[in-house]
């Protein structure tokens, strides 16, 4: 069985195409809280410097995804999806004049995927 940490939402990958057939690659930066909650960024892949501090979580319609690995030390028996809502989206990603912004949506592992995605 294929254990994922991190899904998205038909709807949410549907813009998600949109975007990177307007900005080519891209990212997702699980946000850490501070000005924009906890909002998954959308950023262009050559804009956001990725290093040891950062996890890569697994990818979503083609698109790798991110987190700070401190902030992985708190969510790391948490399954994300991605998603979308009407609004305006987090300060720098790239979602921000389409109308709609993503969201993540959480819940916990059972204890197969705990078991698989955390040895």
């Amino acid at each position: 069985m294929d254990y994922k940490r991190v899904e998205i939402t038909p709807e949410a990958n549907k813009l998600l195409q949109e975007l990177k057939q307007q900005h080519g690659e891209v990212i997702f930066h699980q946000s850490g809280g501070c000005c924009d909650g906890s909002t998954p960024m959308l950023l262009p892949k050559e804009d956001f410097y990725i290093d040891d501090n950062d996890i890569l979580l697994g990818e979503v319609g083609g698109v790798n995804f991110y987190m700070s690995r401190d902030q992985f030390e708190y969510w790391k028996h948490t399954h994300l999806t991605v998603d979308i809502v009407k609004g305006r989206g987090g300060s720098f990603s790239l979602d921000i004049p389409t109308g709609y912004r993503f969201l993540i949506k959480s819940r916990m592992l059972n204890e197969e995927e705990n078991k698989n995605l955390n040895p």
